[in-house]
């Protein structure tokens, strides 16, 4: 089976993610380590990965389901409030 090539969404995506995420972390950390800058690359490699994969690719989307439409229109009946009495006010 192969392997489908990544769109221009996916590279874009991923290559931001990348990039992005790298200056972050190693701002974030303040590290100035081999390995501590080592692990923040894989890191920033693993995130692009699953930000590129997680790009819908193009092609097949799923066919909407078109729901029946109800018969007869469905209408809310709200009860009419009771007028209230009138009153007056006393002259004095």
């Amino acid at each position: 089976m192969a392997m489908p090539r990544p769109t221009a969404a996916q590279l874009a995506y991923g290559s931001c993610t990348v990039i992005l995420s790298t200056l972050a972390m190693l701002l974030l950390s303040q590290t100035s380590s081999a390995v501590g800058i080592a692990i923040i690359a894989v890191a920033a490699l693993a995130l692009g990965l699953l930000v590129a994969m997680t790009v819908p690719l193009p092609g097949k989307r799923p066919a909407a389901v078109e729901q029946p439409a109800p018969k007869e229109p469905v209408r809310a009946s709200v009860p009419a409030p009771a007028p209230e009495p009138v009153r007056e006010r006393a002259v004095s």
